[in-house]
């Protein structure tokens, strides 16, 4: 058996210490870093995020996987570097101005983590002018607004005018979801995706990068 579907179905039943170990093994045996990123743990993240949208597993299944990326993420990093390879785009995430739930927002932060995506966490309660300025500082090509209540779901229509008042949003895609948003909202604000879970939106992401 390949050591990268080693890997792979460790992160999948959640194995950080193995994870850890076989992609210590494979870099040892000379496994190029980028195939062990995309071929083992980026395959188990996306197999665990395709389960989780049909139901086939639940969050605390997707945190164990996701802890078990991160560890094996951890030794990967500094030989992804040497070789120049680069995320495959950068997110700004957060939860609105007045929320302060992050569950949502952190299983959409693992899930685009395991797409190779660089996510710049800002936390809760992140006014407009916080998630625009870190755009621009960072150089994201998207910003992820998430809200559970319907109080402050409105905030996410003011991060839209101030995107637009700092003349970005032409550069920079801006993604809504949390229970309360919806299409209709996503249409009403003029924000660029709204998905209904957060594998969805870690595929949104993708696209909009490589486009």
């Amino acid at each position: 058996m390949s050591i990268l579907i080693e890997i792979s179905e460790n992160l999948q039943k959640g194995k950080a210490k193995i994870v850890k170990e076989l992609v210590q093994k494979a870099l040892d045996e000379g496994v190029a870093p980028e195939a062990i990123l995309n071929e083992g743990l980026l395959d188990g993240m996306n197999i665990i995020g395709e389960k989780f949208k049909t139901n086939e597993v639940y969050v605390p299944e997707v945190l164990v996987a996701a802890r078990a990326m991160n560890m094996g993420t951890q030794i990967l990093k500094p030989h992804l570097v040497a070789a120049g390879v680069q995320a495959t785009g950068k997110v700004c995430i957060g939860t609105v101005q007045g929320d302060l739930h992050d569950i949502g927002k952190n299983l959409v932060k693992m899930m685009m983590e395991g797409k190779g995506l660089e996510v710049v966490d800002l936390g809760t309660d992140v006014s407009p002018d916080t998630f625009v300025q870190t755009a621009i500082d960072q150089n994201c090509q998207i910003i992820c607004c998430s809200a559970l209540l319907t109080t402050t779901m409105g905030v996410m229509e003011e991060v839209v005018k101030k995107a637009t008042e700092a003349g970005i949003r032409d550069k920079v895609k801006i993604m809504i979801g949390g229970a309360p948003v919806n299409e209709a909202y996503r249409e009403k604000i003029g924000a660029d995706a709204y998905t209904p879970d957060a594998a969805s939106a870690a595929d949104a992401a993708v696209a909009f990068c490589k486009a």
